[in-house]
C-alpha cells in the first residue's frame, strides 16, 4: 500500500482460500493483459477465460504465459466443458486441460441438461486430475431453483470433489442468485448459508451493487466472481471500506 490508513478490515493474504476475487477475461489482448496485471494483478486470485472464448482467442499460449508469470491461476469457463461434453468429447477436454496446463477445471450445466448424478461423476473423474470448481444454477432466466435444491446440489458437488462451488449469475448478473433486475434473491442466499459453509462458495457478482451487498453480508473476505478487469481496484476499495458504498460499514 502507498500509505497508512488505520483500522481497515484485514484481508487474507494470497494465496487465498477465502476472500477470492475471480476475474472474467472475455477476450483481452496481450497488451491489455499486461496492463491489467500491472494494476490489478496483486488483487486477483484467479482468471476465468469466459465461456468458450479460449477457442477463438488469438495468441492463447502467450496470454496464459503472461498470467502465469504474474502468479495468477487461469481456467477455462464452464461453457467450454459443456460444449465438449454435449459432443461426446470428455477425453478431449481432459487432454485440453493438460495441454494448456490449466490450474482449475470448471464443471457446469448452465446451458445443457445434465443429470446431476452424471455431473457429479464428471467432478469425481476430473478431481483426480485437477482442482475442480463447479457451478450451480442455470443461465436460463426461466429456471428458478428452490433454496433446498440449491443446497442439495451444492452439497452433492462438494462431496463429489469440488474445491469451490460457484453460485451462477452469468457475466450480466441477472440470473441464478439474482432477479432479472440484478437484485439479490436475499432469501435464497440466506437459506444457502444455513447449510453450505461460506468459505466454499464463490458468488458471481459482476455488478457493484451486488458486490456491496455480499461484502456487507459476509465481510471483506467474501469470495466474488465474474469481476471485470477494470473493477478489480474498485472492488478492493469496497472490501476495505474506503469507498462510499461500504465506508460506514467498517467504521
Amino acid at each position: 500500500m502507498n500509505y497508512q490508513i488505520n483500522n481497515l478490515p484485514e484481508r487474507v493474504a494470497k494465496p487465498r482460500k477465502s476472500g477470492i476475487t475471480m476475474v472474467m477475461d472475455k477476450g483481452l489482448s496481450l497488451r491489455q493483459v499486461e496492463d491489467f496485471v500491472e494494476v490489478g494483478g496483486a488483487y486477483t486470485d484467479m482468471v476465468k477465460l469466459g465461456w468458450a472464448t479460449s477457442y477463438v482467442t488469438p495468441n492463447l499460449d502467450e496470454k496464459l504465459k503472461l498470467y502465469r508469470e504474474a502468479g495468477i491461476p487461469v481456467y477455462f469457463g464452464g461453457t467450454l466443458f459443456e460444449a465438449m461434453i454435449v459432443r461426446g468429447q470428455f477425453d478431449d477436454y481432459c487432454r485440453l486441460l493438460d495441454k494448456f496446463k490449466m490450474d482449475y477445471a470448471e464443471v457446469s450445466d448452465g446451458s445443457i441438461t445434465l443429470e446431476h448424478d452424471i455431473k457429479c461423476e464428471y467432478i469425481q473423474k476430473l478431481a483426480k486430475q485437477i482442482t475442480v470448481i463447479s457451478e450451480v444454477g442455470s443461465k436460463d432466466v426461466q429456471k428458478i431453483f428452490a433454496p433446498y435444491k440449491w443446497i442439495k446440489l451444492m452439497q452433492a458437488e462438494i462431496e463429489a470433489g469440488s474445491w469451490k462451488v460457484i453460485a451462477e449469475a452469468r457475466e450480466s448478473g441477472n440470473v441464478g442468485i439474482y432477479r432479472d433486475s440484478g437484485e439479490v434473491r436475499q432469501g435464497l442466499v440466506d437459506e444457502i448459508l444455513t447449510q453450505i459453509p461460506e468459505e466454499t462458495i464463490i458468488w458471481e457478482a459482476p455488478q457493484k451493487a451486488q458486490q456491496v451487498w455480499f461484502i456487507k453480508l459476509i465481510g471483506a473476505n467474501v469470495s466474488l466472481g465474474n469481476i471485470a478487469p477494470a473493477d478489480v481496484i474498485p472492488l478492493e476499495t469496497l472490501r476495505l471500506g474506503i469507498r462510499s458504498d461500504t465506508f460506514d460499514h467498517f467504521l
